[in-house]
């Protein structure tokens, strides 16, 4: 199995603890993909684009210290992330398993990528004012989307 996680690192997920909370999930899976020796890769999207925060490998122990410098800032730009993640899905000859890790302040919810065997939108929509676009984007794209409210 190969994870390719998409991590929302805008403004937006920087109030109320939403990039910290992701991140403490993004670490957990990570242990998790060690445990099951899968292999992990990580883009995040914030600002003016998308990089390639960690390519995709084969899971290792320590995590913390690459996962707890992240920071965020600036817009949404999923589609950015989608872009480098197309390239991870063409050509990959594992099981893949897209996360979106997101409070869903997009400006419009894109095409469901190719590709891509198994889905999860991870939902950090804390604000009182919810728009619900990770619901619809994991409606659109046939995933499994877990509620704010389940994430420890």
């Amino acid at each position: 199995m190969l994870h390719l996680v998409l991590l929302d690192m805008s403004s937006s997920m920087l109030r109320a603890g939403k990039l910290a909370r992701a991140k403490g999930y993004l670490l957990a899976l990570m242990q998790q993909a060690y445990r099951d020796r899968e292999h992990v890769g990580v883009i995040g999207f914030g600002g003016q684009g998308a990089h390639w925060v960690q390519q995709p490998a084969k899971a290792q122990t320590f995590n913390e210290s690459w996962i707890a410098p992240l920071s965020g800032g600036g817009g949404t730009p999923l589609e950015s992330g989608l872009r480098l993640l197309s390239s991870a899905l063409h050509g990959s000859k594992r099981l893949i398993h897209v996360w979106v890790m997101t409070d869903g302040r997009l400006a419009q919810i894109p095409e469901r990528p190719q590709g891509m065997d198994l889905c999860t939108i991870v939902d950090f929509e804390l604000d009182g004012l919810r728009l619900r676009r990770c619901e619809a984007l994991a409606e659109q794209w046939a995933a499994q989307w877990i509620a704010p409210g389940s994430i420890p």
